[in-house]
């Protein structure tokens, strides 16, 4: 049985995984240079000792909230493909060493936007880690997220019975 390395992440509070032999360097928030014309979630470039990187945000990837970055805002510096990016995460926590039956693929059900981005799942203990495939993240077409049909009945909350009109 071969085990895994996985460097663990959150993003709006869930906890993601990318494969240490992936990463070149975690980074505290860096000097990004915005790019024209580019999409929402390509935050834009940086030069990281001489070498220009692009720097994707993960959380305008995923279509989240994104609010002002803090000290605990990391770049992951990663291979893609044939590059070098970076991406933007909320924090780093650890790195977890994953054996191969703790690793589960993505069911084939999933297919919303966040999923689409996730080669599996690894179970420990409790905790469930969303393991990213960073490559798809690079290299997909944005799909923005579905937006209710309007009247649908669903969106709307109806107020308790009983409850006075303000």
């Amino acid at each position: 049985m071969s085990i895994r390395k996985y460097a663990v992440f959150t993003i709006n509070k869930d906890e993601f995984g990318i494969e240490i032999e992936r990463i070149n360097i975690i980074e505290r928030m860096l000097e990004i240079y915005k790019i024209p014309n580019t999409p929402e979630y390509v935050e834009g470039l940086t030069n990281l000792r001489g070498n220009v990187h692009t720097v994707f945000n993960l959380r305008k990837r995923f279509h989240l909230p994104c609010p002002e970055f803090t000290d605990e805002t990391k770049v992951i510096i990663a291979n893609a493909h044939d590059s070098v990016v970076g991406l933007i995460v909320d924090g780093v926590r650890e790195i977890v060493k994953v054996e191969d039956d703790q690793f589960e693929p993505m069911p084939k059900e999933l297919s919303n936007i966040r999923d689409r981005f996730l080669s599996g799942t690894v179970k420990i203990g409790e905790r469930l880690i969303l393991i990213l495939d960073i490559d798809k993240v690079i290299s997909e077409p944005d799909i923005p997220p579905e937006k209710p049909a309007k009247g649908s009945k669903g969106a709307k909350r109806s107020k308790p019975s009983g409850a006075k009109k303000q």
